[in-house]
């Protein structure tokens, strides 16, 4: 019933920084949460969301990759990598990467997340790209 709330929640079309809050500080944070509460708002689906895309799972989607950064690498590296196979999901995705960088609680692969960040469509412009690569 919570994680059913949890993804009720992120799907719908007005702001939900309470709940996007709550989920970096209080799930993701915690490594006894992290990977339970990832995979239940978009790690099981993900695979869904990417090969049969529809407004309200993307949106879930995006929320969850931005703020996605101090979830453990290896709970979030197939996500990450199913994500980028849907250009929508780019921008969301080097938002995550660059919060799992920068975060005091971020969890990157020092190999594998650059190459990940080599296969994202984004302007050439897009704020702190460069500073990431």
């Amino acid at each position: 019933m919570l994680w059913d709330g949890y993804r009720r929640c992120l799907e719908v079309d007005k702001e939900v920084e309470a709940v996007t809050y709550a989920l970096w500080v209080d799930r993701f944070e915690d490594r006894t949460t992290s990977a339970t509460a990832f995979a239940e708002v978009l790690g099981n689906d993900i695979e869904r969301m990417v090969t049969a895309p529809a407004q309200a799972p993307l949106r879930r989607a995006r929320r969850v990759l931005e703020c996605s950064g101090p979830v453990p690498w290896s709970v979030k590296e197939l996500a990450y990598r199913t994500a980028l196979r849907l250009p929508a999901l780019h921008p969301a995705l080097f938002r995550g990467l660059r919060a799992g960088f920068h975060d005091l609680y971020g969890d990157l692969e020092p190999a594998a997340a650059p190459a990940l960040l080599d296969h994202l469509d984004l302007p050439a412009d897009t704020r702190h790209l460069a500073e990431l690569r």
